[in-house]
């Protein structure tokens, strides 16, 4: 009997960045908020299968519009373990990671050069999204 492979390929139309900062993930948003004018809500914990079989929740805030789709990740799980299961295992040193998606291209820029001014942001810097491993992670 011949056998058939189904291949998904998916429409990465967003854009990552890692952030690093001492704040809490409520804090960074509510900061957010307030620099960008924009309302990110709490939304429930996203849940990512591994190999493993172990499912792992990562707590996530929102902010949609027709237009433009802000979210903000904790890069740890809400049950973090030492060195397992980050959102972004190629990146385990970042604490937040940020999506942007906009019909507008000035959006991502906007939002990036926003949050690099808010005093708990050590470091905030784009990640390529072409060479992630882990982008499915953000497909929900």
């Amino acid at each position: 009997m011949k056998k058939s492979k189904l291949v998904i390929e998916y429409d990465y139309d967003f854009e990552l960045a890692g952030i690093i900062s001492t704040s809490k993930g409520y804090k960074l948003a509510w900061e957010i908020n307030r620099k960008l004018g924009v309302n990110l809500v709490r939304q429930p914990d996203l849940a990512v299968g591994f190999k493993n079989q172990q499912e792992k929740f990562y707590s996530f805030y929102a902010y949609e519009t027709r237009i433009n789709r802000l979210k903000l990740f904790k890069n740890k799980p809400v049950d973090y373990e030492t060195g397992k299961y980050f959102l972004v295992p190629e990146f385990p040193r970042f604490d937040f990671i940020i999506l942007t998606a906009s019909e507008d291209a000035e959006f991502t820029t906007m939002v990036l050069q926003g949050i690099k001014e808010i005093q708990t942001v050590e470091l905030i810097t784009p990640i390529p999204t072409d060479s992630l491993k882990s982008k499915s992670n953000f497909i929900f």
